[in-house]
């Protein structure tokens, strides 16, 4: 069984940075693609970033790119997200999800495991 930790949120300032980090734990990590989703209040939830087993491949919402970063340790068994230039729209719940299956699924949004969440929120 697959579970999932993840830490790091907390309150910021616009144009500040946060590292959120998850655990992966109860099975082969690299065997699975990991991703980072949000949701605020009375939004659905969206993906943020994804990245495949291996490392080679990322993909990022529009609304992200330039300003997030998804990597992966897979000695660690942990994934990243490093989320710089803060923007208040950026608010809402993370969670990291794992997926066995295609990066392609988790990228629509298919997230076989998640955890319980870290709350960020960027102040104005």
């Amino acid at each position: 069984q697959v579970q999932l930790t993840e830490s790091g949120g907390g309150l910021v300032q616009a144009g500040g940075s946060l590292r959120l980090s998850c655990v992966f734990s109860g099975r082969t990590f690299a065997t699975y693609n990991m991703g980072w989703f949000r949701q605020a209040p009375g939004n659905e939830r969206e993906v943020v970033a994804v990245i495949s087993g291996s490392g080679d491949e990322t993909y990022y919402t529009d609304s992200v790119k330039g300003r997030f970063t998804i990597s992966r340790d897979n000695v660690d068994d942990m994934v990243y997200l490093q989320m710089n230039n803060l923007e208040p729209e950026d608010t809402a719940r993370y969670y990291c999800a794992a997926s066995p299956f295609a990066l392609s699924a988790l990228v629509k949004g298919r997230t076989d495991y998640r955890g319980q969440g870290t709350q960020v929120t960027v102040a104005s």
